[in-house]
């Protein structure tokens, strides 16, 4: 049978027909736990009830407007979601990449406002921002860049978790008006920073008046054991980017902006046809309140730890780990040797994962997960591992 789909992804042999909770079935029945939640959206599990609800009263109400007219869910998602973070003000887009792409016009519109007519933004080596041309610029990785010349230009590279680095550069260029990074670089490899990086960080852009903007997509919403990922430090950034787990599977972004960042934008300065519909807010809004009253962020710091614990004794005889890390339920398991060939063996296990930076196993397991189901993933897991290595 002809394939009409642009072969984009390497698919693996199968079809997901329902979910419950952490589980999901395929097509011919069999149950697999996910530990991988979509690639950290589906943070709520599947088929969350209080989700539902939510689609199928709102979808049998109304879907859209357009920003052209007030919409009273993206009205009070933009006030939860500035509550929990102590940001300003929300744009809405329908996915991360479309939300780093207005933090990055925000940055831009932010230097020309200051007399700076080629505004560079900041960006890190071994970083992941998304698929369009601006945030593919941004992105640290010269695999997914390749092909795709000239890039957008703008941007300068810095070292993760350099300092000096970054003070060498503030010193030396003038035309830098901001820093976009992630808390922790999820694709480069669950790559989490010294303690006080960040800290660090808004030091920096106080001190030269430029914008901090965290790229929070797959760190926030309750991941990383706090709601985002900059309150493990007490600070507060200019601007904070988020999306996946946002909706649990409904399309949505967000970009939120505070102090110096705030009113930048004005009406014709950005937009989105489908941005912060009735329906994706009221999803979202659903999602962002059943994390913040039910401490998910907790659970996921207490779960994270469990796991990652019960991994480093029962793998410590395995020579072939380098290192397991986490924040929060952010784990990956370095490996000494390429281990891309694991997903498909994790696969025949019945269980979801997937492998980042070549050498990481990168674990996202809905933050739902019980202390039974933790074991449950760790177990299983454990088994996969030491099937790889004795191959």
């Amino acid at each position: 049978m002809t394939n009409h789909l642009m072969p984009t992804y390497r698919q693996l042999p199968v079809s997901f027909d329902r979910g419950d909770g952490i589980y999901i079935w395929d097509s011919e029945g069999n149950r697999y736990l996910d530990a991988l939640s979509g690639i950290s959206v589906t943070s709520l599990g599947h088929n969350h009830p209080a989700v539902t609800q939510a689609i199928t009263q709102q979808a049998a109400r109304l879907l859209h407007t357009s920003n052209l007219y007030h919409i009273e869910n993206q009205q009070k998602l933009a006030d939860l979601l500035c509550e929990v973070s102590g940001m300003e003000q929300a744009f809405f887009s329908n996915s991360g990449a479309e939300a780093n792409e207005a933090a990055i016009k925000l940055a831009r519109l932010y230097g020309h406002k200051h007399d700076i007519k080629k505004p560079e933004i900041v960006v890190m080596q071994g970083s992941f921002h998304g698929r369009t041309m601006a945030t593919l610029s941004a992105t640290g990785n010269r695999k997914v860049q390749a092909g795709f010349e000239p890039l957008v230009s703008g941007f300068l590279r810095a070292p993760f978790n350099d300092i000096e680095a970054l003070k060498t550069i503030a010193r030396s260029n003038r035309n830098v008006v901001a820093i976009l990074l992630e808390p922790v670089q999820g694709e480069g490899g669950i790559n989490i920073p010294d303690p006080g990086y960040l800290k660090a960080i808004r030091d920096i852009c106080d001190e030269y008046n430029w914008l901090m903007m965290l790229d929070e997509i797959q760190t926030g919403m309750a991941r990383s054991g706090k709601m985002f990922a900059f309150q493990h430090e007490a600070i507060t950034p200019d601007v904070v980017t988020l999306a996946k787990a946002l909706g649990n599977g409904i399309p949505i972004g967000a970009c939120l902006a505070n102090a110096k960042a705030a009113n930048i934008f004005q009406p014709g300065n950005h937009g989105s046809t489908f941005g912060g519909n009735p329906f994706a807010c009221r999803v979202a809004l659903t999602v962002s309140s059943i994390m913040r009253d039910q401490k998910l962020a907790e659970n996921a710091q207490a779960r994270g730890k469990q796991l990652t614990d019960y991994l480093r004794q029962q793998l410590k005889d395995n020579r072939d780990i380098v290192e397991i890390r986490n924040l929060g339920l952010l784990v990956g398991i370095e490996l000494k040797q390429n281990c891309a060939e694991i997903v498909a063996l994790a696969l025949q296990n019945r269980l979801l994962i997937n492998v980042t930076a070549d050498k990481v196993i990168r674990l996202l397991p809905p933050l739902i997960i019980t202390a039974e189901q933790t074991i449950e993933l760790a177990d299983i897991l454990i088994q996969t591992i030491n099937q790889f290595s004795n191959r």
